[in-house]
């Protein structure tokens, strides 16, 4: 629709001119063909081959655009860089594959126009092939990379940072689909259920890190002994589920013999299991069933702490894992290499033009002597990306990059003739990566200035035609406009995707990735300013209980109101995160008041459950959050040692009702 679009009233305007009729059907046809691909978009995106039928479709577009602008004259005309500015379209909407198919499809298309068409000045063509083609590559990565790393934060959204495995809301979801796919073509769907024996044990005699090996081992055991369709969740604390798809009661059993029998060596676990639809009528009722399968098999067993032995191998096989992460200063970096991508490129089209084709320009040294510098400074802002992304005035650097870059855009076309010149898309070709990358209050303003340079260029310089100016002017700023859009609904799904792979689902807290990430920070910070920084471990006295005698129900309700709690009473910059299970961590902004503080929290806290604190400060205790959090799980221990030891009354954890769990 953009190329009819913009066509009309440039036909309109100069209905005088050779072939008005002819291209006014082309023109047509364009709108119907895009008012079909609209109206038949969600059979083309079920459709067998749906790929072959988007290629289809550009090819005949391509074909339409190229025929207007053979009928305008050719290269040089009004319409001439239609299909140039497509291809810069189709680079941030399409994938990497079809957009190869692209480029040699409008590549053929331009040359046959460059062949058929009125003549063009030296070297017209070839800089306008090079200067779009590597402009829009550049696009094409920057497209791609984003979509990458949407990809990627997706996927964190969905997964525990500890086991690798689905976090609760990823796992939920697995379940939904699969549910609804059952319903549909009448296959059936088990739910298992594993909740470890005697976890707690495992953090009150080796620490809570060895609980995390534990944990992260048991993860990556189950996924071990299951079919790729099916899906192992972590949905908190020692607790986790598992998805078959396509099994019934008979293969659910089987299933669940086996991994009994791969967990029982280290990580003795109780199993529950149901089906749909033998064994429920609703994904709810086959979630309760497969929950009180496994409180049954708990009632049943005689309950093992896992061993000595089996801890240590569970701790070596598992290895130190690392959750994945996503750089925050990855788009930045990606943005400015890209600036200088975009530089380099531009300019060595320029040296090729002043090489090759300015023969007889009076300024043809000083074209290529400004192109040479705009390479070389090019490839030093892509080196130096990294560097430049860390230093604390990236922004005022960025400004100077971008005003160098801007003063060669408009320099070049006014040495060499203006916008109607081989170098005027100089001025044009940066708008949609602009569009793309930028945020919209620095893209609108950049748009505007680069189209009134432009404007300015043409008026000052001259042109053939105002019309030139005006769809050149126009189809660039359409282009720009769309990749605005798309780029804006990328930043937004990012931002949406970044914080659901940092926030635990239940409690709306940090979860172990998102509190490492903020730690870091808050450490930096702290150390930048020379001041201590402290962090408390919270963890809760009876918890398992609650779980195994008033149902996960209650367990979570109490977790977000600890959550709650905790995030009402910490200090201003205070930091709340939930590593896991019924553990909690604060960041504390200044150490000072670091035991007044888990003191206060832990009274707030004694409204409806006992904790335990531990406590550190950095500096005097630790170096780093492996340390300072090593220091805080030894002092929360031995406090609650300490507790052990010392008879007295225990604060009986109460649910929301306010029934007592002793």
């Amino acid at each position: 629709m953009i190329v009819p679009g913009m066509v009309w009233p440039y036909l309109v305007a100069t209905w005088g001119a050779g072939n008005r009729p002819v291209m006014l059907a082309v023109a047509v046809a364009m709108i119907v063909l895009a008012g079909l691909n609209w109206w038949q978009a969600p059979a083309i995106a079920r459709s067998a081959y749906p790929s072959f039928i988007r290629g289809g479709v550009m090819i005949v577009t391509v074909t339409l655009s190229g025929t207007l602008t053979l009928l305008d004259g050719g290269v040089g005309s009004p319409l001439g860089a239609i299909l140039p500015f497509a291809l810069l379209f189709y680079a941030v909407r399409l994938p990497a594959r079809m957009y190869l198919v692209a480029c040699v499809v409008i590549g053929v298309a331009y040359w046959a126009i460059v062949v058929l068409g009125d003549p063009v000045p030296s070297g017209y063509a070839v800089v306008y092939t090079l200067g779009i083609g590597g402009v829009s590559s550049i696009c094409m990565r920057h497209a791609t990379a984003l979509r990458s790393l949407r990809r990627r934060l997706a996927r964190m959204s969905v997964s525990d940072p500890l086991t690798r495995c689905l976090n609760r809301r990823g796992f939920d979801e697995r379940l939904e689909r699969a549910y609804a796919e059952a319903v549909r073509t009448g296959e059936p769907v088990s739910v298992v259920v594993v909740d470890l024996d005697r976890f707690k044990e495992v953090n009150d005699e080796y620490g809570h890190q060895a609980g995390d090996d534990l944990l992260a081992w048991m993860g990556s055991t189950l996924t071990a002994e299951l079919r790729h369709q099916d899906a192992v969740g972590r949905l908190g604390g020692d607790e986790f589920a598992v998805v078959l798809a396509g099994s019934g009661p008979e293969e659910a059993d089987a299933v669940v013999a086996r991994l009994r029998a791969a967990l029982g060596g280290v990580a003795p676990a109780s199993f529950g299991r149901a089906s749909y639809p033998s064994e429920a009528s609703d994904l709810d009722e086959l979630r309760r069933r497969a929950d009180a399968c496994a409180y049954a098999d708990k009632g049943r067993r005689d309950s093992r702490a896992p061993t000595p032995e089996g801890v240590a191998r569970a701790r070596q096989e598992a290895g130190r894992r690392t959750s994945a992460k996503v750089s925050p200063r990855e788009r930045g970096r990606r943005s400015i290499a890209d600036m200088g991508r975009l530089a380099a490129s531009d300019s060595a089209v320029g040296v090729v033009y002043a090489a090759l084709f300015a023969e007889g320009e009076p300024h043809r040294v000083l074209i290529g002597v400004l192109c040479g510098l705009g390479v070389l400074y090019g490839l030093a802002v892509v080196a130096a990306a990294d560097r430049l992304i860390r230093s604390p005035i990236v922004r005022p650097l960025m400004l100077v990059n971008a005003v160098l870059l801007f003063a060669l855009a408009v320099g070049v076309p006014m040495l060499n003739g203006g916008v109607a010149s081989a170098t005027g898309v100089a001025l044009l070709a940066p708008m949609p990566l602009v569009a793309l990358g930028a945020p919209m209050r620095i893209a609108v303003p950049v748009l505007a200035l680069g189209a009134a340079s432009y404007v300015a260029v043409a008026v000052g310089w001259g042109v053939p035609s105002p019309w030139y100016v005006v769809m050149h002017l126009a189809g660039i700023l359409a282009v720009a406009a769309a990749c605005a859009i798309q780029g804006h609904a990328a930043a937004r799904q990012r931002q949406l995707l970044t914080r659901l792979s940092r926030v635990d689902p239940l409690t709306e807290v940090l979860n172990r990735r998102g509190f490492e990430e903020r730690f870091a920070a808050e450490l930096h910070e702290a150390r930048r300013a020379g001041r201590a920084l402290g962090l408390l471990i919270f963890d809760l006295d009876g918890f398992k209980l609650l779980n195994d005698t008033a149902g996960h129900a209650a367990g979570d309700e109490l977790l977000r109101w600890v959550a709650a709690t905790l995030r009402a009473g910490v200090p201003e910059h205070g930091v709340v995160g939930r590593l896991g299970g019924d553990e909690f961590v604060v960041v504390l902004p200044s150490a000072v008041d670091a035991p007044e503080t888990a003191e206060r929290l832990r009274q707030a806290l004694a409204e409806r459950t006992a904790a335990s604190v531990g406590t550190a400060v950095l500096d005097p205790d630790a170096a780093g959050f492996e340390e300072l959090y090593a220091h805080a799980d030894a002092e929360l221990y031995a406090e609650k040692a300490a507790r052990t030891r010392v008879p007295r009354r225990t604060r009986p954890v109460r649910s929301a009702e306010g029934t007592a769990v002793r």
